[in-house]
């Protein structure tokens, strides 16, 4: 959500921070509405202060025993009024809000130009992709191979985009989400929750979801699915004045995340990395403005410390404007490199939305006599069937074997091999 006072002093920089974004000039529109409430706001206080001036008469003629004049008073015609002017308000203010909510966050200066993901800039990469000698293969094939992926029996019980893990793959597919929340919560100090996994419709309000990606989402009664734990972690703040955080408050939580995977129809269609559920560490923060930037990095430094301990070549990508997604004021892509496809690809993103979520959760919390709005953090610490991906790429072995990473072996009972 933006901040309308800006906007009135700064339209043509909201403009401008909008035409970064791909979209046309916002301003007119937005205070044109803008108008209309605040034209509606005068009147409805001039038929409050109408109401309250004909209360008093009304006494003043009861009084006097004048029920000629009290007749006259009690007429409907100012009732009607501010009933009419406060229907009127309300449906200006729910304009305002409708158009406001629908627009991105304003992008932080440094963010790259460009429409797509070939503008995105690479800051740093661990490790060189590996290219084994004797035919790499893909996580599905691996899987498969060990009989212990089985896709078909998945799409019996519940259709395309799921998967049946058995024994060993599903003991490793536990313990990596096992050893990440333990090292998140240990070490890294992030508080471990556990959250609801079905929310309302304002929660998902708060952190952006709705109302522009609701078909991306999964909707039972009137709850939802959570697509991610960032959802209910933000929003443990919202409708808050919290004490001023000068330490982040930061969570972190192990959970199913639940996606429709709309508009990715025949992207990714075998295999894991494309699911409808599936399971993620998630890391959320709360700060102030003036310490967002250094929990940004922050956090996304835990996120590569947890890929590095894996032993998976990764790189951390600077998104461009036309890259960075509807909430987010800067986001940082860690990429690891998959040897079975030869490519690059996502197994976390870490995100400051400045104040935009804070805006529309209302959280803020309280600096001397004013309140000011939080800034919230989100980052994924990470995907777990991502990561259960680029351990069996990585790892693979000529015999078609999985070495595991030694941060496993005490979640894996000791095993150090699949195979």
């Amino acid at each position: 959500m933006h901040d309308i006072r800006w906007i009135r002093q700064n339209a043509e920089a909201f403009d401008a921070e909008m035409a970064r974004r791909g979209l046309p000039a916002q301003s007119s529109a937005i205070l044109t509405l803008d108008a209309f409430r605040r034209d509606a706001i005068l009147k409805v206080e001039a038929a409050q202060k109408a109401r309250n001036e004909r209360a008093k008469a009304i006494g003043m003629a009861k009084g006097r025993g004048d029920t000629a004049e009290v007749e006259r008073l009690m007429g409907g015609i100012v009732e009607d009024l501010a009933q009419s002017t406060v229907e009127v308000l309300a449906q200006r203010e729910a304009e305002l809000t409708d158009l406001l909510s629908s627009l991105p966050n304003i992008l932080a200066p440094e963010i790259p130009e460009g429409a797509d993901e070939s503008a995105n800039i690479t800051l740093r990469q661990h490790g060189e992709p590996a290219r084994p000698n004797f035919g790499a293969k893909q996580h599905f094939e691996l899987g498969e191979a060990l009989g212990l992926m089985d896709f078909e029996t998945a799409g019996r019980l519940s259709g395309s985009r799921f998967v049946v893990l058995k024994g060993a793959l599903a003991r490793l597919e536990r313990a990596l989400g096992q050893w990440m929340l333990d090292t998140h919560s240990g070490p890294n100090g992030y508080t471990e929750v556990a959250p609801p996994l079905l929310v309302n419709a304002a929660t998902l309000y708060g952190t952006g979801q709705l109302p522009k990606f609701e078909e991306d989402l999964f909707k039972t009664g009137d709850k939802y699915l959570i697509p991610t734990a960032e959802v209910p972690l933000t929003n443990l703040v919202a409708q808050q004045i919290i004490p001023e955080p000068v330490e982040p408050l930061r969570y972190t939580a192990l959970t199913p995340s639940f996606r429709s995977e709309a508009g990715s129809a025949g992207r990714d269609t075998r295999g894991m990395l494309r699911q409808h559920q599936f399971h993620k560490v998630e890391l959320v923060s709360i700060t102030r403005p003036e310490d967002s930037e250094a929990e940004h990095e922050r956090m996304t430094s835990c996120a590569e410390a947890i890929l590095t301990a894996l032993g998976l070549t990764w790189r951390r990508q600077l998104l461009c404007a036309g890259d960075t997604g509807f909430g987010a004021a800067k986001t940082y892509d860690l990429e690891v490199w998959l040897p079975g496809q030869a490519a690059w690809r996502e197994i976390s993103s870490c995100s400051n939305t400045h104040a935009f979520q804070a805006r529309r959760m209302n959280a803020r919390f309280k600096r001397g006599k004013d309140t000011v709005f939080v800034h919230t953090l989100n980052g994924s610490g990470v995907a777990v069937g991502r990561a259960l991906i680029a351990v069996l790429e990585t790892h693979q072995q000529e015999d078609g074997s999985i070495a595991l990473p030694e941060v496993l072996h005490p979640y894996m009972g000791g095993l150090t091999r699949l195979g």
